[in-house]
């Protein structure tokens, strides 16, 4: 039994990993596009801190771990799939033929339409080569503007800050990470951050960069549609992303916004499987499909599918939203269906001077969603509460009046 993997994330090789363990005597081949051993990205903003070198970003510590474990590693980059002939052609022109294939692939930042964003000092923060840039231009004291504070873009930004930057964050959203927080939570992130000395524009985009000659040699001049105008010497880009599957165009893997998957990873082709930001799966939540590309989601997406491919049928319960942040010592979470459902019952607890706030969305007596901000202890509790459903009805009322008692609402509910 042959597997090929296209991808050497951690989705990637959790998955080559445990398929070595269920069948020591399967070939896998594992397909990684750059010159690097596999990584995790989540790790490139502790080698900006200088927190990690560069071998700390690994995702194994022992860099024989894929000879030792036989799985081959390829540099490499997938081209074209045939499904119906079970082969993978590579960039370089080189075939991999297949009896499973996972596609693992990731995604990639985008790279939004505004005049001047091909210039030099303008990066994403996405691959070790980014980092390396980044490292270069981001020294103390300098001037560099981030472009979105999502998830992704507010990991970057608490890197950049804590190289001691001049540091000035543009979001075209209403409040910082909109997708994960509410107004008051994200407008609470947005005061903590500009309290630790950073500048930050909502409701602003980058109209245009051009060379900025009045203020030092090789910068940049950042106009804002809200009249201002920031130097740079670097510019970051954290705009989102989307999954790498354009190579799956001729196949017969049907997707929407990710690949489709069943519950067992597998797509619509036989024999081929998706996970990881490329796959569109079930969502604990709604029970419908979506794309939740975290590394979490990533890794046990990749767990499962070897599952499948290595003969041992394994269902997928579907994926939590599930997000938590530290910016700057201020943490902020959120879980499942945060903003809440249809005449569901919201309990909100807010200390705005002190940076704390606790949001409760319950659908009849179960808890579905919840929001943080300014504590950490309970988070795992809240987690728990949603993907358990468990019946609060005894602790509802109280939970309302005060949700911080969270921890007693789920000692008193689950022992029996």
């Amino acid at each position: 039994m042959k597997h090929v993997i296209l991808g050497a994330g951690p989705c990637g090789v959790n998955a080559a990993q445990t398929l070595r363990k269920q069948d020591p005597d399967c070939d896998i081949v594992l397909v990684g596009d750059e010159p690097e051993l596999p990584y995790s990205r989540m790790a490139i903003p502790y080698l900006l801190v200088g927190n990690i070198e560069e071998s700390g970003t690994h995702i194994k510590r022992s860099d024989s771990f894929y000879s030792d474990s036989r799985i081959t590693l390829r540099q490499n980059r997938a081209e074209t799939v045939d499904t119906e002939h079970k082969k993978v052609t590579l960039c370089n022109g080189d075939v991999e033929s297949y009896d499973k294939l996972l596609v693992a692939t990731g995604s990639r930042p985008v790279k939004p339409p505004i005049e001047g964003l091909d210039q030099p000092g303008v990066h994403h923060c996405w691959t070790l080569e980014d980092a390396r840039r980044i490292v270069e231009l981001a020294h103390e004291g300098a001037h560099v503007v981030l472009l979105g504070a999502g998830f992704i873009g507010c990991i970057i930004l608490e890197a950049l800050a804590l190289r001691k930057v001049k540091l000035t964050v543009v979001e075209m959203g209403d409040r910082m990470v909109p997708r994960m927080l509410d107004d008051t939570a994200g407008n609470m992130l947005k005061d903590w951050c500009q309290y630790k000395g950073v500048s930050v524009h909502t409701n602003t985009k980058i109209t245009k960069l051009e060379p900025n000659k009045g203020f030092e040699e090789d910068t940049l001049l950042v106009d804002l549609d809200n009249g201002h105008q920031v130097p740079a010497h670097l510019v970051v880009v954290a705009a989102g992303v989307v999954p790498n599957v354009e190579f799956l165009q001729e196949s017969q893997v049907k997707r929407k916004n990710g690949l489709l998957i069943n519950s067992n990873m597998m797509t619509t082709a036989t024999d081929v499987y998706a996970a990881g930001d490329v796959a569109q799966g079930l969502d604990f939540s709604t029970g419908g499909m979506s794309v939740h590309a975290i590394q979490p989601t990533a890794t046990e997406h990749g767990r499962i599918a070897a599952l499948n491919m290595s003969g041992v049928p394994t269902a997928y319960q579907g994926s939590l939203v599930m997000n938590v942040l530290d910016t700057l010592g201020l943490i902020t979470a959120s879980f499942g269906l945060w903003d809440g459902v249809d005449g569901g019952d919201r309990a909100v607890c807010l200390d705005k001077e002190n940076y704390r706030y606790i949001r409760l969305e319950f659908d009849g007596n179960v808890l579905v969603g919840a929001q943080v901000v300014g504590r950490t202890n309970h988070v795992g509790v809240l987690r728990g509460l949603i993907q358990s459903r468990i019946d609060l009805s005894r602790w509802k009322d109280k939970l309302m009046k005060d949700p911080h008692r969270i921890m007693e609402a789920y000692i008193a509910c689950t022992q029996h």
